[in-house]
């Protein structure tokens, strides 16, 4: 036998590696897109967040700590942006300077925070308005706002709420905007000068958490004024709800305070721009529900962080928390992980829209690959053929048996080609061409040979 049929041919049920090859630029395609659709459709939610807290020894101050805190255990930075308070806060949103925070109910209204593009996460604490004022010796106590007509108080600094609040309040009173001496000073200097003497009184919008809160309602000399209208207050001005502060709740031991106390009280309120991501909703809603939920001086255990108390528009996100609790992911695995699987929606709508189409053009491609193993060495065999039908007369038998070799090498390498089985006809039909045009080479050569002798005179 002729040594190139010495080798046998090498079948396999099926092609795993020109499957892949015929499949990887769809596949290429499909995760190309999946992927572009999942980093733009739905992007990931950033790993740094600013948020607006307020002045120093503040409750802002004090609850952004606890936040910042809250977020790192998330692998989240939370950057605390200082201001002069709510106004500031409303502010550096609408720039854009801060992503979130704390904002004072009553500071703006529902069409101007639609129209800035600010929602509310909810209310999260009250925080009543403070009027600290020095008592004067053989003077009595103040009891009506009208009394502090021709005081030195202090308004708190430009940025903050309590300005603002406070004139209301006066204006509410009759008293005019010259009739008290204004001052613009920041918290903590502010305390430093009413424990000096040097002014009236101050006033505060904070939780009772604040330090100079809690450090006033101790020190001798220092009253704290007794809203005892609060309720009418409530009424005219809606965003305020009346407050007690109970006898004793500063130190039950000394009787602090010795009586009473009616407040009136605006919210704290977590806004943020509408383009924070909303898996950050969820993070800041979470931790305000670990932070504020317990009870507290003028709370109820569960009663705070709510979608009440707050004119801004509640996000949906906040909303749903405030229905039905934390997304059910979360509550199972971890923030980034949950949030992963949370935005696999975005690739189920990609590879519905691909993968269907796609997957037509892979099985013509398999065919194609595996078919054009074979269809190849017809180009082999034609240009035997071609040199076969040109060769010049007088080296054709030269060329005949060069062209007998080079089908023996074609014929050795069809045989180790690795192909199908359900395309084996193809290989087998090649291998039958290929002896056709040997026969009809050897059949050439046998005319070629014998022409001599047919040319000679008898």
């Amino acid at each position: 036998m002729r040594h190139h049929m010495s080798k046998i041919l090498k079948f396999t049920q099926f092609s795993f590696r020109d499957l892949i090859v015929a499949a990887a630029p769809t596949v290429l395609t499909i995760v190309g897109v999946c992927l572009l659709a999942y980093w733009l459709v739905d992007p990931a939610p950033p790993r740094t967040v600013r948020l607006g807290t307020g002045q120093e020894n503040s409750a802002y101050e004090e609850f952004g700590k606890k936040y910042a805190a809250a977020l790192a255990k998330h692998g989240v930075k939370v950057t605390l942006v200082p201001s002069a308070g709510s106004s500031e806060n409303l502010r550096n949103l609408k720039d854009g300077k801060v992503d979130i925070a704390f904002v004072q109910s009553g500071s703006t209204n529902e069409e101007a925070a639609e129209r800035e593009g600010l929602s509310s996460l909810g209310s999260l604490f009250v925080e009543p308005l403070w009027l600290f004022l020095r008592e004067e010796t053989g003077q009595p106590p103040i009891t009506q706002l009208t009394q502090l007509r021709g005081k030195k108080i202090n308004y708190g600094p430009k940025g903050s709420g309590s300005p603002r609040l406070l004139r209301q309040i006066l204006e509410l009173n009759g008293v005019e905007k010259d009739e008290v001496e204004r001052f613009s000073l920041a918290n903590t200097p502010a305390t430093v000068e009413l424990l000096e003497g040097r002014i009236d009184g101050l006033v505060f919008t904070s939780a009772p958490e604040a330090p100079l809160i809690q450090m006033l309602l101790q020190t001798p000399g220092i009253r704290l004024f007794d809203f005892n209208q609060a309720e009418a207050y409530s009424r005219k001005l809606p965003f305020l709800t009346h407050v007690v502060l109970p006898q004793g709740i500063v130190d039950l031991g000394r009787n602090i305070p010795a009586e009473n106390y009616s407040l009136i009280a605006p919210t704290a309120t977590l806004v943020a721009r509408e383009d924070l991501h909303s898996a950050l909703v969820d993070l800041f809603v979470q931790a305000a529900a670990a932070i504020h939920g317990g009870a507290g001086w003028f709370q109820q255990q569960g009663q705070f962080p709510s979608a009440k108390y707050t004119e801004i528009p509640v996000d949906p996100e906040a909303a749903k928390f405030y229905k039905s609790g934390p997304p059910f992911l979360q509550r199972y695995m971890t923030f980034w992980l949950a949030n992963f699987f949370d935005r696999m929606w975005v690739l189920v709508v990609a590879l519905g829209a691909l993968i269907l189409p796609l997957s037509k053009v892979v099985p013509p491609l398999y065919v194609w690959r595996i078919r054009s193993r074979v269809y190849k060495w017809y180009g082999q065999l034609r240009a035997v053929e071609q040199k076969v039908e040109e060769a010049p007369e007088a080296t054709r038998m030269q060329v005949y048996e060069e062209q007998l070799k080079r089908l023996d090498q074609i014929e050795e390498l069809v045989n180790q080609v690795s192909i199908p089985l359900s395309f084996a006809d193809g290989l087998y039909g090649l291998r039958s061409h290929i002896q056709f045009v040997r026969k009809r080479i050897q059949f050439l050569m046998g005319e070629a040979s014998a022409a001599p002798a047919e040319s000679v005179p008898i």
